[in-house]
């Protein structure tokens, strides 16, 4: 096989940035890799601000730790001094009004036993997971793939799935446990359930075992934002990165590809050996569909989830003690999570008299509270936090807030045998796919995502 000599990557967020980075270290210094963005700044998600005198993130908050692709590619750009884990403070649930702690004891909501969730479900559904029925074979059969709901609903109840799955399903990728899948959104127990005949078994098996030891830090950030990595990658990528430029057209030239780019009055082309797509499902599909319209079609499929995060700045705010809290769509509020950024994170106190907090709205199918304004955005978001901490909490002396459209991918059931189709219409050209929208959220699969699409340009290279 001949490694590609020049590369077009579409799309600057991290997906996109990983995989120039990997090219660069494997094909070296001489390959021409080229990043084109439509927007006007890298990093896609990931996006730092100033707020309150504070970095604050504006996108993704944080990464896993305990996936090692984050943490690898911070080592590898030289940013280990800056990397900053929580404070041990966990988070809550509202759940009638009242902020309790999160159940332990559970994966994604879904209890191993009824000794966690007493506090949170009453007796009827207590019973359930006492009383789960032996399926007598495994909950999942060898390629099948169900909606985490189904799943959940059918084993343990209405009051499980609404209390604890969907509002921490909400958080990770703003939709419902009814619609989205099991094999992507938790991989982990679609596996356990080919084995287990019983949802509480496969729970269990899963989960780490006590222990008296302090647990090992499951999520970290970078002290002065994650701006930063998007920043370092993009300067040890060497690439060549062009901002603010769409790109319109893609088409096989010669033994490789031309894209054209820019305006419609002025547009430009530019040829590569092989194209890396790090783009969300719909753009994807759309320079996808000269190439192969079944499998354009194949990704178009996905929808998203838009949201919006609203960030405030309270004085003299006696918070409790806690990360910050998520709500279930039963309570009937608009917020659906909030982050206490100054008690989760110690390096951002810093002796700050403020508080900053950030509050997530927006679920799949449920757009009304986004088209509101910013000031009535945020005047909700106040009012909710203090029906959950109490009357008194003070207003804030400053408010922002940032409107992700289209933030979120939703991945209905059986997405990853439709992306497994999708490549493999594409086997053998020197193309590749890469992001969220085929791989799954989160900083980690977002990068190892763009990796692997690096690694298939080599192994697909005639």
């Amino acid at each position: 096989m001949t490694p590609p000599r020049s590369v077009l990557i579409v799309g600057g967020g991290i997906a996109g940035l990983a995989a120039a980075l990997r090219l660069r270290d494997t094909l070296g210094d001489a390959a021409d890799i080229t990043v084109v963005e439509r927007a006007d700044r890298l990093g896609g998600k990931l996006a730092t601000g100033e707020f309150a005198g504070s970095p604050i993130e504006t996108g993704a908050e944080t990464f896993l730790v305990r996936r090692p692709e984050a943490v690898r590619l911070v080592e590898r750009v030289g940013l280990t001094d800056r990397l900053r884990h929580p404070a041990a403070v966990s988070a809550g649930l509202v759940v009638d009004g009242r902020l309790i702690d999160m159940p332990r004891g559970t994966m994604m909501g879904i209890p191993a036993d009824a000794t966690g969730v007493a506090d949170v479900v009453g007796e009827a559904a207590l019973a359930r997971i006492a009383a789960e029925p032996d399926t007598g074979r495994p909950l999942l059969g060898p390629g099948e793939d169900i909606s985490v709901g189904h799943l959940v609903r059918d084993r343990l109840g209405d009051e499980i799935t609404d209390r604890l799955v969907d509002p921490l399903l909400g958080g990770v990728y703003a939709g419902r446990a009814d619609d989205l899948s099991l094999e992507v959104a938790i991989p982990a127990l679609a596996k356990a359930a080919r084995t287990h005949t019983r949802l509480t078994d496969a729970v269990a098996s899963l989960l780490p075992p006590p222990s008296t030891a302090a647990p090992a830090p499951v999520f970290g950030t970078l002290e002065g934002g994650l701006s930063t990595l998007v920043e370092a990658v993009a300067e040890a990528s060497a690439a060549d990165i062009r901002l603010g430029l769409p790109v319109r057209r893609l088409e096989r030239w010669n033994t490789g590809w031309r894209a054209e780019i820019g305006s419609t009055r002025d547009p430009y082309h530019l040829t590569a050996d092989a194209v890396v797509l790090a783009l969300p499902a719909r753009p994807a599909a759309r320079l996808l569909t000269d190439v192969d319209e079944a499998a354009a079609e194949l990704v178009g499929e996905l929808d998203y989830a838009s949201l919006g995060l609203v960030s405030l700045a309270i004085p003299d705010a006696d918070l409790p003690e806690r990360s910050g809290f998520l709500v279930p769509a039963t309570e009937g509020m608009t917020i659906k999570a909030a982050t206490f950024f100054t008690k989760k994170w110690p390096h951002l106190d810093g002796g700050n008299p403020l508080s900053i907090m950030r509050a997530s709205i927006g679920r799949y199918g449920d757009t009304e509270a986004l088209r509101r304004d910013d000031g009535a955005l945020v005047d909700i978001t106040h009012r909710e936090l203090a029906r959950v901490l109490g009357d008194d909490l003070p207003r804030p002396v400053a408010a922002s807030v940032r409107r992700w459209g289209g933030a979120l991918p939703q991945y209905r059931p059986g997405h990853r045998e439709r992306m497994i189709r999708a490549r493999e219409r594409l086997a053998g050209q020197p193309i590749a796919l890469a992001g969220a929208a085929f791989d799954g959220v989160g900083i980690p699969a977002c990068i190892a995502s763009g990796e692997a699409a690096a690694e298939r340009l080599r192994e697909d290279r005639p």
